[in-house]
């Protein structure tokens, strides 16, 4: 699955930057958010790639939500694709932005991939293995190599959304004593969580499903793990909620193999 997961990730993200090199036109969603012909090329790509390999898993994808299309995913497994995750930072012209795919079983995403096409760079993950896989201009695989996320330092390292950033947030780092917040956009802050190369991504504003499976995904698989702020495994497949839209997550923390006790009510 995941080997189909990257295939079509690898293609969409070859549209992706065709798209951006001869100028990308934004438009603008119900709710205001962004969206480009890249955003609906990339999900056309991946959806056809996994309707022909697993026509029968439904799909979850946030185009096709955007424009009503939801099939019924109760008691089923399904899977959530973000065709391009970081459309501020697509449309602004940064690099950080992802192709993410992702499976959910039980609630738990157990396999996925992000794919960010103008890095280079890939992760994916299932069960208790995970990669970083270079990617060539031609948009082929040339290395891969596993990751593990590493035990929290203190003071940690923390991540923090570029375009989200609340005062809740900060709030949040200042409580857990970070001495340094990297700032990175879409779901890579779970990647770099993934590999080591950060310790705690708080995350204090609205994000759906589609955004973080694949990165959650990814991170879990490298021994890592996302907690609502109640300490509990974040869940997908959240439809019928009364507080909220359906697939919107709640606010999380994710982060790198649990610290001491202490330490955790202290950040708490």
């Amino acid at each position: 699955m995941l080997e189909i997961f990257e295939s079509a990730a690898l293609a969409a993200g070859k549209a992706i930057v065709e798209i951006r090199q001869a100028g990308a036109v934004t438009h603008y969603k119900a709710d205001r958010s962004p969206v480009t012909e890249a955003d609906e090329e990339a999900e056309r790509i991946i959806l056809a790639a996994l309707a022909q390999n697993f026509p029968e898993i439904p799909v979850i994808a946030e185009e096709q939500v955007a424009a009503g299309h939801v099939p019924d995913i109760t008691g089923r497994s399904f899977l959530l694709v973000d065709p391009l995750d970081g459309t501020k930072e697509f449309v602004s012209g940064k690099d950080d932005f992802t192709v993410n795919i992702a499976l959910i079983e039980d609630g738990v995403p157990t396999a996925g991939i992000v794919y960010a096409p103008a890095l280079g760079v890939a992760y994916a993950g299932a069960g208790s293995q995970a990669w970083k896989i270079k990617v060539g201009a031609d948009f082929t695989p040339e290395s891969r190599e596993p990751i593990r996320c590493r035990a929290m330092r203190q003071p940690p390292v923390a991540l923090a959304s570029r375009s989200h950033r609340t005062a809740e947030t900060d709030a949040f780092l200042e409580r857990c004593g970070a001495m340094e917040t990297k700032s990175i956009g879409s779901s890579l802050k779970f990647c770099l969580l993934a590999e080591g190369g950060a310790d705690i991504y708080p995350r204090f504003g609205r994000t759906m499903e589609w955004d973080t499976a694949a990165g959650d995904a990814v991170l879990r698989a490298s021994g890592g793990h996302t907690r609502d702020t109640n300490g509990l495994p974040l869940r997908y497949g959240k439809t019928n909620q009364s507080d909220d839209a359906d697939f919107a997550n709640p606010h999380f923390i994710a982060e790198g193999p649990a610290p001491d006790p202490v330490v955790r009510q202290e950040i708490r």
